[in-house]
């Protein structure tokens, strides 16, 4: 019960290469960009966006009789 198992070679490396991508990632320069901020019920009065058009109905003429 003492014994310690190691992992495989493969897990190991696969480990340290996770961990190795995830700090590069994090010391990548970024940019900020100062993004507006919409409040929701304004939303659709936003810049740029089209009004919702109101939905269309379907209308079946029978001209057959």
């Amino acid at each position: 019960m003492g014994e310690k198992q190691m992992l495989d070679a493969f897990i190991i490396e696969e480990i340290k290469r996770k961990r190795r991508e995830e700090r590069e990632r994090a010391e990548r320069p970024s940019i900020q960009l100062p993004l507006p901020v919409y409040p929701e019920n304004e939303e659709e009065n936003r810049p740029g966006r089209e009004p919702e058009k109101p939905s269309r109905g379907v209308i079946i003429i029978d001209l057959s009789h």
